[in-house]
């Protein structure tokens, strides 16, 4: 008898969970259909059509962040990230990161065109952070991610100048073997 209410009750529990999560975030199915695709990043799933306006925003607030002059885009780099990591000579754990940077309005065609020298940089940066130790422990901490965050920004910035106003880490996974 046990082995049939318990997959039934998980079953229901996540139903019902579910149903829940539909209703707390409300009306955005219509969203998706009317741009024709993902309701943040619009039909293009790369780039998002325009941000709001940063005033306000505390350079302080965000290491590797500065407030645009004017309008910006968010651009959703096409691939996750996906870095090993290496102990005593053997693979122990894999960080899976998406990225998504703040840029310039009309400057997303720069970001895709330099998309493989800033994946390059930013795989870099992200290497050296695991070798050095950044994705052990409680690594999704806010002073943790502070140095990530900082030199994601430096490697941009060595790509693609001052078109460039933030890093967003939008997705973080680790999975130990």
């Amino acid at each position: 008898m046990r082995r049939i209410l318990l997959p039934l009750g998980l079953f229901l529990v996540g139903i019902g969970g579910g149903v829940a999560a539909g209703l707390m975030l409300g009306n955005t199915g219509s969203l998706a259909s009317t741009t024709g695709g993902d309701p943040v990043a619009g039909p293009d799933s790369g780039i998002a059509d325009t941000a709001p306006d940063t005033q306000g925003v505390d350079e302080g607030d965000q290491p590797g962040f500065s407030p645009a002059s004017g309008t910006t885009e968010y651009v959703r780099l096409n691939n996750q990230f996906v870095v090993p990591i290496v102990r005593q000579g053997a693979v122990r754990s894999l960080v899976v990161m998406s990225l998504t940077l703040e840029v310039d309005a009309g400057q997303e065609d720069v970001v895709f065109v330099h998309e493989p020298r800033l994946r390059d940089a930013f795989l870099q940066v992200m290497f050296a952070h695991a070798n050095s130790g950044g994705f052990d422990g409680s690594f999704t901490e806010s002073l943790a991610m502070a140095p990530l965050r900082e030199a994601l920004s430096e490697a941009s910035h060595r790509v693609l100048g001052d078109i460039v106003h933030g890093i967003l880490i939008v997705d973080i996974t680790r999975q130990d073997t």
